[in-house]
């Protein structure tokens, strides 16, 4: 399996990573047995970078991959959660400092560790990467050893935001749908690399978002 440097996190992964969306149960039924046998044979081919998030299956991915990860032992892959889609109303006033950290210590008990890899934004309103009020609480909670580090998963607002204006942090991730590249009514979808031109960019794909 090739390995790459994540964004600016320095941490070297798999080029392909394990996405955990769907063995949260969100897309249909997956069984225990049939989620932990599936990350099991990721994680045996080589994949050391696994993606995550608190609103998969509401916590169920990110405990599934505690599960796995303390039955194998050993060294544990890079594992990077995202935070922000179980605000109700999701608007970006809820991106504030009570919100962000429980929803950090909540993804710190599912995985069962003091110190998450990387949390990220999970596509937070547009204007939420220019508050550098909701930066200054994630640098707070790496500071108190809660992350090692903080990004943005910026899904459709990387259409909106010019890689001059987008607030990299760690790394950003940039949803690459196999339906659609930023695709919209009346206009092309648009390459990645135009999306995220001369910025470290993490890429995943998924069939929607």
């Amino acid at each position: 399996m090739k390995q790459r440097t994540l964004g600016r996190t320095g941490q070297r992964v798999s080029e392909i990573g394990f996405g955990a969306w769907a063995i949260g149960g969100t897309w249909g039924e997956v069984s225990q047995q049939d989620a932990e046998a599936t990350l099991h044979a990721a994680l045996d081919a080589g994949i050391t970078f696994i993606d995550t998030a608190d609103i998969y299956g509401d916590g169920r991915s990110e405990k599934i991959i505690a599960g796995v990860l303390n039955q194998r032992g050993g060294e544990r892959p890079f594992v990077a959660t995202k935070l922000g889609r179980r605000l109700s109303p999701h608007v970006a006033d809820g991106y504030n400092a009570s919100n962000l950290n429980a929803f950090v210590d909540r993804s710190r008990e599912n995985p069962q560790t003091d110190t998450l890899d990387l949390v990220q934004l999970h596509c937070p309103p547009t204007e939420v990467y220019y508050n550098p009020e909701v930066f200054a609480v994630m640098d707070e909670m790496v500071a108190a050893g809660k992350i090692r580090q903080q990004a943005a998963d910026y899904g459709g607002a990387a259409a909106d935001l010019s890689g001059e204006d987008r607030p990299l942090r760690a790394s950003a991730l940039v949803v690459a749908c196999l339906q659609r590249l930023d695709a919209r009514p009346g206009r092309a979808p648009r390459p990645l690399e135009v999306i995220s031109p001369s910025q470290p960019v993490t890429s995943t794909t998924s069939p929607m978002k």
